[in-house]
C-alpha cells in the first residue's frame, strides 16, 4: 500500500517540490516566467511589445522559449540566465520575471451529508435527480491536476445532450490517449509536457498518480450505482455537478510536480477553451506566500475571472496552524475541508472485553476474539534505544523477540505518519498495531491487509491501563466497518490550512468549507500498489485534503452558473458564501478538531449548502473596480495595474489615501479588519443586488457580535423593488477597550425567505 496517498498532499509530486522548489527560489539560471499582464484585444494576437521582446530573445538562443501566453493574459516561460532574468524585468510592459515554481497537490456520501445538512428531501429512488442537477447542466468544468482516467464509469456520457457549440478545447493525442478517450462527459483533455531538464518525461492527459480522476468525478462525475473501497463506504457515486462537461488541463506530472508554467499556460488556455469553471487542488506550500505577480495561480486567476470564469482553489493541508491559508487571491474561491458523517471504525478488544472504538481502514484476517498477546512499545524497547523512540516504535528502537507475534501499542509522538509506525512493527513479525494519536484527526489511514488502528489519548489511556494491571494481556483488532450518522459532523479537517490571509489581513479566508475527509471518487484502473494483498487494483478510492474539498465547491459552482448563467464569478461567490451552515447534525455550532467552535479563519463562512447559492436572495457583486483598488491598496502603482487589467474604466486612478487598510472596504461578502484601533474605531461599506426577481421586498438585519466589540450597521433596513435592483449600507465598528485578541461575529439580512450572513474578523493593533 502507498502509505501517503490516503494523505493526498502526501503524493509523488510532493516530495519532488521538497527538492525543485528550493531550486526555482533562488537566483540562478534556469525557466524563468516573464507576466506582461493583460492580452492584447485581438484574440490570440501578440502584443507588439511582447513579440518583441520573444524576437530579440530567440536571436540569442533559439532553444530559449519554453512557453508563449496569448490568450488571457501576456507573457512567455523561458529558459534565462540570472542576468537575462534580471535585465528583462526592467523592461517596459513586464509586470514580474521570477522562477518557474514547482507547486503542490493539496492532497458519494459527501453529497448526500450535505443535501441532509440543507434539509433537503432526498429521493430514495436512485435514479432521480436528488440534488437539483439534470443530466445535461450546460456548465463546462475545467481541471488542472495530474490528468484523468477516461475509462472510469463516473465519465460515462449516458444521456448528456449535445458538446456545447461555444466549446473551443481539444482532445490531446498520446501514446495512451486518443480523441476516442473524450465523450461528451469529458469534452476536452491536455497536457503540458514537461522541461526539457526533466529527468522523467511524461507527455499525456492520461492520469497516473489518481489525484486528477479523484478530483474531476467528486466536481462532475456521472452517477454510478454500487461503488466502494472493496465493501466499504458502498453506495452511489456522484459528482456535484453530474450534468456538467470536464476538461481536464493536465498540469503536474508523476515525477516533476506541477509547474507554474504550466499551470499558467493551462489558465491561458482554458480561458480560451471557453470553461465556466476553474477547480485547482493545488497550491504554494505555506512557508512560501508569494507576491500576487509573482504567484501563477493568482495571476492566472485574476485573468481568467475577468474573462467571467469563477476559479475555485483549495486552501492547503498546512493546518491546524494558524496564517497557513494559501490561494488567499481576492478573486479565487478559497476551501477548507470538513469532515462528513461516515467514520472508518476499526475497534480494539480488550482481554476483558472492553471494546476500544478505533479509526482506521484495515481488511485484517484475524480472530475477533482477543486471544493476541499485547505489548506497549516502551516495554518492547532494545536496550540502547530511546525510551521516547521505543514509545513511538521508531526504527531500530524495538526488541524483535518481545515483538514477534504481539499486537504492539505505540505512540504518535513525533506526529508522523500512521504508516511509518506499522512498518516497524511488521518487520519484526508484530501481527498488528494500535496507535495512541494526541490529536485527534478524524481521518481513517489505510493499512491494507494488516490489523492496525487508531485510537485517542483517553482511550489510550485505558489501554495501558489494562495492559499493566493484567498478567498476560491480550487484544484483538477488529476489520474495518463504515457506519453513517457519525456525530458530530461536520468537524473542520485538522490538516486544513487556517486563516488569517496574510496577502493581505483584510480579505477573510478560506472563503467557505467543504466535505475533505475520506472522500471516495473514481481512481485510476493500474493502480496496484494502492491495492490490499490479493486484490484487483481499486476503481474507487478512499482519499482525503483540501484537494478534495474543492471540486465540491467547483460542482456547485458549476450548477449555480447553469441555473443562472448571466452571473458573474464574485455573484457566483457570494451565493455560495452567504447561504452556507454554520451548525453540525447536532444541531450546535460546528467546531475543530478540538472540539471549539470553528471561527471564520477555520471554515470561513462555514459549510457550503449545495441547494442554497441557487437562491441567495441577495448578493454582493464584487467589481472590477473593487479588484483595481485592491490592487491600488495592496501597494501596485497605477501605471502597473494598467498593464495588469485588460479593461480599465476611464478616467480610473489609485485613491490618493492608498492603504492595506482599506482593502476592508471592497465588496468583498465577508469583512476582515486589522491594525484595529479602538479609539478611531473603523468602518467600512457593502452594497448588496437583488437577485430573487421583481417584487417588493425588506431586509432587516441581524448582527452577532462578541460582547468586547460595538457593531452598528446603518441602516438597518434595506428595500428592493425589482431584480437588479441595489443598496448599500455602513458598519462601524468601535470597541471601548484594546482587544486582546481577534474577534469575529456576523451581518445577516433577511426577508423571512431569504437569509444573507456575512461573517466578520476583526483583529487588533496589538496583535500586529
Amino acid at each position: 500500500m502507498k502509505p501517503l496517498v490516503n494523505f493526498i498532499f502526501g503524493l509523488t509530486s510532493f516530495f519532488i517540490f521538497v527538492s525543485l522548489f528550493t531550486e526555482t527560489v533562488a537566483e540562478k539560471d534556469g525557466v524563468y516566467i516573464v507576466y506582461m499582464g493583460a492580452a492584447p484585444k485581438t484574440k490570440g494576437s501578440l502584443r507588439h511589445d511582447h513579440a518583441q521582446l520573444l524576437s530579440s530573445l530567440l536571436k540569442r538562443n533559439k532553444n530559449a522559449l519554453v512557453r508563449s501566453y496569448k490568450n488571457g493574459f501576456s507573457g512567455f516561460a523561458a529558459r534565462l540566465s540570472a542576468e537575462e532574468a534580471h535585465s528583462i524585468a526592467q523592461r517596459a510592459g513586464v509586470v514580474s520575471v521570477f522562477p518557474d515554481p514547482v507547486l503542490e497537490l493539496h492532497t458519494t456520501r459527501s453529497w448526500d451529508f450535505l443535501n441532509y445538512q440543507t434539509s433537503v428531501v432526498i429521493d430514495s429512488n436512485p435514479n432521480s435527480n436528488s440534488n437539483s442537477t439534470s443530466n445535461d447542466s450546460g456548465a463546462i468544468i475545467g481541471i488542472l491536476d495530474t490528468g484523468i482516467w477516461p475509462e472510469s464509469e463516473s465519465f460515462n456520457d449516458k444521456a448528456m445532450g449535445p458538446i456545447p457549440s461555444r466549446w473551443n478545447g481539444t482532445c490531446a493525442k498520446a501514446q495512451d490517449f486518443n480523441t476516442s478517450n473524450c465523450n461528451k462527459k469529458i469534452i476536452g483533455a491536455r497536457s503540458y509536457e514537461d522541461d526539457e531538464t526533466s529527468v522523467i518525461k511524461y507527455q499525456s492527459p492520461r492520469d497516473m498518480v489518481g489525484h486528477g480522476t479523484h478530483v474531476a468525478s467528486t466536481a462532475a462525475g456521472s452517477e454510478v450505482q454500487g461503488v466502494s473501497y472493496y465493501g466499504l463506504a458502498e453506495g452511489t457515486a456522484k459528482g456535484g455537478s453530474p450534468g456538467s462537461r470536464i476538461a481536464m488541463y493536465r498540469v503536474c506530472s508523476p515525477n516533476n510536480g506541477c509547474r507554474g508554467s504550466s499551470i499558467l499556460a493551462a489558465f491561458d488556455d482554458a480561458i480560451a477553451d471557453g470553461v465556466d469553471v476553474l477547480s485547482l487542488s493545488l497550491g504554494a506550500p505555506s512557508f512560501f506566500k508569494p507576491q500576487i505577480t509573482d504567484d501563477p495561480i493568482a495571476l492566472g486567476a485574476f485573468h481568467a475571472v475577468q474573462h467571467g470564469i469563477t476559479v475555485v482553489c483549495s486552501a492547503g493541508n498546512d493546518g491546524p496552524d494558524p496564517g497557513t491559508v494559501v490561494n488567499s487571491a481576492p478573486w479565487i474561491v478559497t476551501v477548507a475541508a470538513s469532515t462528513i458523517d461516515r467514520a472508518f471504525e476499526s475497534d480494539v478488544v480488550l482481554g476483558d472485553n472492553t471494546v476500544i472504538k478505533g479509526e482506521g481502514i484495515n481488511f485484517a484476517n484475524i480472530q475477533k476474539s482477543p486471544v493476541y498477546p499485547i505489548v506497549y512499545g516502551k516495554s518492547a524497547k532494545k536496550k540502547d534505544a530511546d525510551v521516547n523512540d521505543s514509545r513511538n516504535c521508531n526504527t531500530n528502537s524495538l526488541d524483535q523477540e518481545l515483538v514477534k507475534g504481539k499486537i504492539v501499542v505505540c505512540e504518535n509522538l513525533d506526529k508522523t505518519y500512521a504508516n511509518e509506525h506499522m512498518d516497524e512493527v511488521k518487520q519484526l513479525g508484530g501481527i498488528g498495531v494500535v496507535l495512541i494519536d494526541y490529536d485527534s484527526k478524524g481521518m481513517a489511514s489505510s493499512f491494507g491487509t494488516f490489523p492496525m488502528t487508531v485510537i485517542s489519548s483517553e482511550d489510550g489511556a485505558k489501554v495501558l491501563s489494562y495492559i499493566n494491571s493484567t498478567k498476560n494481556p491480550v487484544a484483538t483488532i477488529l476489520r474495518t466497518t463504515s457506519p453513517t450518522k457519525y456525530t458530530p459532523a461536520p468537524i473542520i479537517a485538522y490538516f486544513s490550512s487556517r486563516g488569517p490571509s496574510t496577502i493581505p489581513k483584510n480579505i477573510l479566508k478560506p472563503d467557505i468549507a467543504a466535505p475533505g475527509v475520506n472522500i471516495l471518487a473514481a481512481w485510476m484502473g493500474n493502480d496496484t500498489a494502492e491495492a490490499p494483498e490479493g486484490k484487483d487494483p481499486p476503481l474507487y478510492n478512499l482519499i482525503s485534503g483540501t484537494s478534495m474539498a474543492c471540486p465540491h465547491v467547483s460542482g456547485i459552482a458549476a450548477t449555480v452558473k447553469s441555473k443562472n448563467p448571466t452571473w458573474s464569478p464574485s455573484a457566483i461567490r457570494s451565493a455560495i458564501m452567504t447561504t452556507a451552515n454554520q451548525i453540525n447534525n447536532l444541531k450546535a455550532p460546528i467546531t475543530t478538531e478540538k472540539g471549539v467552535a470553528a471561527t471564520p479563519y477555520d471554515f470561513g463562512a462555514g459549510e457550503v449548502s449545495p441547494t442554497g447559492p441557487l437562491q441567495p436572495g441577495l448578493v454582493y457583486e464584487t467589481t472590477a473596480i473593487d479588484y483595481l483598488n485592491f490592487l491600488c491598496h495592496h501597494g501596485y502603482n497605477i501605471t502597473t495595474i494598467k498593464t495588469i487589467a485588460n479593461a480599465i474604466p476611464d478616467g480610473f486612478t489609485c485613491p490618493k489615501e492608498s492603504s492595506i487598510d482599506l482593502i476592508s472596504n471592497i465588496n468583498y461578502p465577508s469583512i476582515a479588519i486589522t491594525n484595529f484601533n479602538e479609539k478611531a474605531g473603523r468602518k467600512v461599506n457593502r452594497t448588496l443586488t437583488n437577485v430573487a426577481g421583481d417584487g417588493n421586498s425588506v431586509y432587516t438585519v441581524t448582527i452577532d457580535s462578541p460582547a468586547n466589540l460595538d457593531v452598528k450597521v446603518v441602516p438597518n433596513k434595506l428595500q428592493f423593488t425589482k431584480n437588479g435592483d441595489k443598496s448599500s449600507y455602513e458598519v462601524s465598528f468601535s470597541a471601548a477597550n484594546p482587544l486582546k485578541e481577534d474577534v469575529f461575529g456576523s451581518i445577516a439580512w433577511s426577508n423571512g425567505k431569504y437569509k444573507v450572513r456575512s461573517p466578520f474578523a476583526v483583529s487588533s493593533k496589538r496583535d500586529n
